[in-house]
């Protein structure tokens, strides 16, 4: 085995160890995990930090449309797509993730394939798909380009993929240096951010792209103290007042809309 290929197997591990142990969003709540509280404040506040995501994503499409969550964590969007009628699979690096996944379909009534695999090799044919979702993930994989490319490889002539990045030139990466607070997730083993270029750069495979800058400031229920009161009482409120046109490029989010 090369040094080069046990370097990637060395750092696949160490994403598989970090994720297993620090499921998205989990301080956010303080109901019984896996209960149906717990699911019910995962999505509440999912969509509250990215309300964006509603008017952005395709939750509902044709009947029986197939769907990938890349990186599906434990399935707060994975059930919207199948509630809207998709054939829908989500795949995460977390066996624990994929647990809660399960269990969260269960409770919500509605089917989805879960599938514990490796973002850098989907198990999936080409063009199986007719929409790939990779949210909150690039970022955080071994090698990027890998797993964009194989977003690509998997959708079907006409498909589209929804790729989300975070944004290096943000109100937030500018914050967490003057706030000395760290990005959450700031210790995961990778974490990349990505400015416009850099980001079109990774994209290139595809046949179109289309970039949207999201992520404004909300009231965050994962920081308190003297920090977290001058975020929710002024920063919030004094950001979000400004004209959007004037802060739109510095949107916490880089998301792209891509065909093949």
């Amino acid at each position: 085995m090369s040094d080069a290929v046990a370097s990637d197997l060395h750092q696949a591990r160490r994403v598989r160890a970090y994720w297993d142990a620090h499921i998205h969003d989990l301080a956010i709540t303080r109901h019984e995990v896996g209960s149906p509280g717990f699911f019910a404040d995962l999505d509440e506040y999912h969509f509250e930090k990215l309300h964006h995501l509603r008017r952005l994503v395709e939750f509902d499409g044709p009947e029986g449309r197939r769907v990938l969550d890349v990186g599906c964590g434990t399935g707060v969007d994975l059930v919207h797509f199948a509630r809207g009628g998709a054939a829908a699979i989500g795949i995460d690096v977390s066996e624990a993730a994929i647990r809660l996944a399960a269990a969260n379909l269960g409770l919500q009534r509605v089917a989805a394939h879960l599938v514990v695999g490796d973002d850098q090799a989907l198990p999936f044919a080409d063009a199986t798909f007719d929409y790939v979702f990779a949210h909150g993930v690039v970022q955080y994989t071994a090698d990027d380009r890998r797993l964009v490319e194989e977003c690509r490889r998997m959708l079907k002539p006409g498909g589209k993929a929804f790729v989300q990045v975070y944004n290096r030139v943000s109100w937030l990466s500018a914050l967490s240096r003057v706030m000395r607070v760290d990005l959450e997730h700031a210790d995961a083993p990778v974490l990349r951010t990505y400015t416009h270029a850099s980001f079109r750069r990774l994209l290139d495979g595809f046949s179109r792209v289309h970039l949207v800058t999201e992520r404004f400031p909300v009231k965050s229920r994962l920081h308190g103290g003297w920090k977290g009161a001058l975020f929710n009482g002024l920063f919030v409120e004094a950001f979000n007042a400004l004209p959007r046109r004037w802060v739109s490029r510095f949107g916490w989010h880089l998301i792209a809309i891509c065909a093949r």
